[in-house]
């Protein structure tokens, strides 16, 4: 098996791991119960989902799992993401702060995932960015607030840049929240990390409320800003993410920075076993390590679907027929290697056959789920009257990787 990146893994900061090391409270766990409660919460977030609480981190035992576990885990996520946006965002603009919204923020994993990561890129803009982060949950809002306060002590900044408010991320422009969401805007960044899935369960179609909630918070974002939304690898929460970028991209009020390379209807839902998520080399940290060997699970990589949206109309790079995104594993058959693809012209599936392998075409070896790549051309042979449905990269068209995941 190839493996699916050779970049360096993602690597919580020293004073991530610090803190989250310190910070506890008489609501934390340990050993055998922590373990237990991380088996608890794992399960409601995956196969026992319908039974996810509405606000499940009210729970003092599904609170600590989530800030031992899952935690460190999307904080990660995010941290990625912010390495792909453009290097000329608002983020490396030193000329007036950084205005951040943070939605359905729970324990403020987007929020401090975003100081960390600016304090070890821009410490001036760490100092002076404005977050305003909102959760319906009292308890998690507390603990974004310590996380937060406890990173600006560690690296001794001030901590006057977290607002944080009581509010429903289904009516986000409702009663306070909307007050302070128009106040504090435009925004830089809105993260919308791991929330999404989990608002309007019971509706009759869930993505397309969960688009008229984004809808209504692109008039706030800045002319050069991102949402970033991010959301579990499950195929039922990415297919839903997939529908809500359709529901929004119909309407014309945005376009998809990344991962897609196409603003047309995701080829992906045109099969029910289908959906794209990412997978990213991770750095365990030691502690995850240890509950990972406790409870039997293995978080040696990052697993995630996102969108990044932008109003500027701005791409991750320049789209044409002949880019794509590699939506699947390199798999390695008899006498050839074949990923699936995705960009304007569909879905497809690509290989290359052991034979005729060169150095016209050699990169196809390296690909890796989530990797940009440009291909000369792809033949598709007819026998029989039928043309096959594997894409077939010849020996002397050019192949290239522009960039990886």
């Amino acid at each position: 098996m190839q493996p699916f990146n050779d970049k360096k893994p993602a690597a919580l900061s020293s004073e991530i791991l610090s803190i989250l090391a310190g910070v506890t409270s008489d609501r934390d766990l340990s050993g055998h119960a922590l373990a237990q409660a991380v088996v608890n919460l794992s399960r409601l977030f995956t196969t026992a989902r319908p039974s996810l609480p509405i606000r499940y981190l009210d729970d003092p035992s599904h609170a600590a799992a989530y800030r031992s576990y899952f935690l460190p885990v999307n904080l990660s996520k995010v941290q990625v993401l912010l390495d792909e946006l453009p290097n000329d965002n608002s983020t490396e603009m030193p000329d007036r702060p950084m205005a951040v919204l943070d939605l359905g923020c729970g324990p403020g994993t987007g929020s401090l995932a975003l100081l960390d990561w600016l304090w070890h890129r821009s410490p001036e803009r760490a100092k002076s960015v404005s977050v305003l982060a909102a959760d319906a949950s009292q308890a998690s809002l507390q603990d974004a607030k310590k996380l937060w306060e406890a990173y600006c002590n560690e690296v001794g900044i001030p901590n006057a840049g977290l607002r944080c408010v009581d509010g429903n991320l289904e009516h986000p422009l409702k009663g306070d929240l909307g007050k302070q969401i128009v106040r504090g805007g435009p925004y830089d960044l809105i993260i919308m990390a791991n929330c999404l899935n989990e608002s309007f369960p019971t509706a009759a179609d869930p993505p397309a409320e969960r688009a008229g909630v984004v809808g209504q918070l692109l008039p706030f974002l800045a002319p050069h800003g991102t949402i970033m939304i991010v959301e579990p690898a499950l195929r039922q929460t990415a297919r839903a993410l997939h529908q809500m970028r359709n529901h929004l991209l119909i309407q014309g009020r945005c376009t998809v920075y990344s991962p897609c390379l196409h603003e047309k209807a995701c080829p992906a839902l045109d099969h029910p076993d289908d959906w794209c998520h990412e997978e990213r080399p991770w750095q365990t940290p030691p502690a995850i390590a240890a509950l990972d060997r406790e409870v039997g699970f293995i978080k040696d990589a990052l697993k995630f679907s996102y969108l990044l949206l932008r109003t500027d109309g701005r791409t991750i790079v320049t789209r044409s027929p002949q880019t794509f995104r590699v939506v699947s594993e390199l798999r390695e058959l008899k006498g050839e290697k074949r990923a699936w693809l995705c960009n304007e012209t569909g879905r497809p599936e690509v290989g290359r056959l052991d034979r005729k392998a060169s150095l016209h075409n050699e990169a196809l070896d390296s690909w890796h789920r989530g990797a940009i790549v440009q291909i000369e051309r792809i033949v598709r042979k007819e026998k029989e009257g039928k043309v096959s449905p594997v894409g077939r990269i010849e020996n002397d068209a050019a192949v290239q990787i522009i960039r990886s995941a």
